[in-house]
């Protein structure tokens, strides 16, 4: 059994150029990324530092994410079930 080993010629020209073009858009994202989570970071950091709980702002942030009628819902749902098992 022979193993086949990908080469650069089995790719035309022009796939070899998109190929190139969409890692390099894949890595310029990447570092963008990077870059935001970093200045995400920075911005918890500050609500920290100025008696926020980061915790519970990353909270509010997702749930502002939301829907609201959908929100309502599962927070109905939740009291629910919290009132079931006798915690409310």
């Amino acid at each position: 059994m022979s193993e086949t080993i990908p080469h650069a010629d089995v790719l035309n020209t022009a796939a070899q150029n998109q190929l190139k073009s969409i890692i390099e858009r894949v890595e310029r994202l990447e570092k963008e990324k990077a870059e935001i989570s970093e200045q995400l970071n920075e911005v918890y950091a500050e609500a920290k530092g100025n008696g926020f709980d980061v915790k519970v702002l990353k909270q509010v942030v997702r749930l502002r994410k939301q829907d609201r009628a959908k929100r309502q819902e599962e927070d109905a749902i939740l009291d629910l079930y919290l009132s079931a098992i006798g915690e409310v």
